[in-house]
């Protein structure tokens, strides 16, 4: 059984699209989801350093569009996707490359969304000194219990060991002077306290332009980071996206899930690793693949044919 996930904010790199637009037809694919974005997404994946990739209305456009280019790179088509892998997740900005996998949201739909998100999700951060701490190790209860208490929010709970505690920076610098025992903090490059709700603003935002978009069923099962559950509704997924902006992020859960389908293999979009890495401690005996280059893709699709085929075709995973 074969899932297909896809990256947040945070795993981008400079140059990372270089190999990608070296692929035939790749350059005239981002011209045109460049005009949808209103972003030079070939500049910004291949020219741009670290500091401007890191600005979240760049960030999350371009790692939706790498996403949605590799995928289609591997199918051939994304319209071939859904009947070629058995499920499909996206981590935070990452729902939005699972909703153009999964068939939800066409290509164009999905990046003009996302561009919207980001740019809404920026300004929401502009607002307020924000950010956010990866905590790492520690007993699970008692670093929920110290993120709470230092009124912060659990915003990405990763499983693995691993949960990024979100707010104000003045909430942040106390946590870190007084953390939980047994763990280690490590502040995230990002810009802002995303997935709490700071970000209320940007979900209004997004709501609107959400309600142009039509949303298609999809057609291969889809997770969502509300609680890791199948959702087979395209405009119940789509309001699952608006609504997360501000909601944590239940990676942990979205695992769970892969394990109770009885996943085989999981294959990583670009720009990936970081997904790879959790499921090697969470996912034993799974076969995991980092697609970062084009050289990636003869291993990925080895990998589609041995493992996707669910014994159920029923899209929730029931026997």
């Amino acid at each position: 059984m074969l899932v297909i996930v896809a990256p947040g904010q945070g795993a981008q790199v400079p140059g990372f699209l270089s190999p990608w637009l070296e692929l035939p037809g790749m350059a005239e694919r981002f011209d045109r989801w460049s005009s949808v974005t209103g972003l030079d997404l070939a500049h910004f994946g291949t020219k741009a350093d670290a500091d401007e990739i890191r600005d979240t209305a760049i960030a999350q456009p371009l790692l939706v569009s790498a996403g949605l280019a590799a995928a289609s790179a591997l199918f051939g088509t994304l319209d071939e996707a859904p009947a070629s892998i058995d499920a499909v997740a996206g981590h935070s900005v990452g729902e939005f490359t699972a909703a153009g996998v999964a068939g939800v949201l066409s290509p164009e739909d999905a990046l003009a969304l996302v561009a919207e998100r980001g740019r809404g999700m920026a300004e929401a951060a502009a607002t307020t000194a924000t950010g956010m701490t990866a905590v790492l190790g520690g007993d699970r209860a008692e670093v929920l219990a110290a993120i709470e208490a230092a009124g912060l929010t659990p915003a990405n709970d990763n499983g693995s060991g691993q949960i990024v505690a979100a707010g104000t920076v003045e909430q942040l610098e106390a946590f870190a002077a007084a953390p939980p025992a047994k763990a280690r903090l490590r502040p995230l490059s990002v810009a802002g306290a995303f997935h709490t709700h700071h970000m209320a603003p940007a979900v209004e935002r997004v709501r609107g332009r959400a309600q142009d978009i039509t949303a298609a069923d999809p057609r291969t099962r889809l997770l969502t980071n509300s609680d890791g559950s199948v959702v087979t509704s395209g405009r119940a997924y789509l309001d699952l996206l608006v609504s997360q902006i501000q909601s944590p992020v239940r990676w942990d859960a979205c695992t769970a899930t892969f394990a109770e389908l009885g996943v085989t293999a999981l294959i990583e979009l670009p720009p990936a690793g970081t997904l790879v890495g959790l499921a090697k401690r969470a996912l034993r005996g799974v076969e995991l693949l980092a697609v970062k280059t084009p050289d990636d893709l003869d291993r990925a699709r080895e990998l589609v044919k041995e493992h996707a085929g669910s014994p159920s075709a029923d899209p929730e995973g029931r026997d």
